[in-house]
């Protein structure tokens, strides 16, 4: 797999080199920072596939919408050698180097705050097979790690009321143990946990869930999700959106301790 991923990075300095473009003149023909071409040729970062597809544009003569370009057909070949799903890959390796993560849930408590039985729950429900929940499950049991280390990201997570309330149905004692897990977590230093209130009313959240990391470089990337697609995005223009909506959706939330306390009133009814 990594001597594949090699080739594709080769490929894409010498598709640069060729253009007689430094790191900078390239990025900008293709709306990227010259440090964001830098990780993606050192491996620092992976090329996902809003880059793959914004150097096609720019650079592939024969590129066609319906059939892609070169680089984007690469990275479609790739993802085949892995049965992990790309975006999941690349949000992983984000997700490591993330010094900030802010993340809105509105359907389920963010995945690095799950219990293993919560984490079950949320994938019933026959999408998986019970082969592929066991991975799932183990996957996301092991990306909590990274608020273990001795400096973890600063995880600023806000969820809509309505996920404190909805039960696991056949699960005893399942939603207890989350609440109890999620206030020990809630108290460390470095998670803040906010709960935007069922008296907010309609608000811009409800469009959907996301998560904005920004990296050590100061740079930003985010993913989204919905029914029939998860992805990641990193253009500037779709991440200073989703900036605006966090923005917005934070304001609609609670403070802190707010949450907290709400959170305790919640955790009464499972008990």
């Amino acid at each position: 797999m990594g001597s594949v991923t090699d080739y594709v990075l080769m490929e894409l300095r010498l598709l640069r080199t060729s253009l007689a473009l430094s790191q900078d003149d390239f990025g900008r023909t293709i709306g990227y920072s010259g440090s964001h071409v830098s990780s993606v040729e050192t491996g620092g970062r992976p090329p996902t596939r809003d880059y793959m597809l914004a150097v096609d544009r720019a650079h592939d003569p024969s590129y066609d919408s319906e059939l892609a370009g070169r680089f984007t057909r690469m990275l479609r070949e790739l993802s085949k050698l892995d049965p992990t799903p790309t975006w999941l890959r690349e949000w992983i390796l984000f997700e490591r180097e993330a010094t900030t993560l802010r993340w809105f849930e509105l359907s389920y408590l963010p995945g690095l705050l799950q219990t293993e039985r919560y984490a079950r729950a949320t994938l019933a429900g026959g999408r998986f097979t019970a082969e592929e929940v066991d991975e799932l499950v183990a996957s996301r049991l092991e990306r909590q790690a990274i608020l273990e280390r001795e400096r973890p990201p600063q995880l600023i997570a806000v969820v809509d009321e309505s996920v404190l309330r909805r039960p696991v149905l056949d699960q005893p004692g399942l939603m207890a143990e989350q609440f109890d897990h999620l206030i020990e977590q809630a108290k460390r230093e470095h998670i803040q946990l906010h709960v935007v209130p069922a008296d907010a009313g309609m608000y811009l959240g409800l469009a959907g869930q996301f998560i904005i990391a920004e990296l050590p470089d100061g740079a930003r990337v985010a993913y989204a999700d919905n029914q029939l697609k998860a992805q990641i995005v990193d253009a500037s223009a779709d991440i200073a959106k989703l900036a605006k909506t966090w923005e917005i959706v934070r304001n609609e939330a609670l403070s802190r301790r707010q949450s907290i306390e709400l959170i305790k009133e919640v955790a009464k009814s499972w008990t």
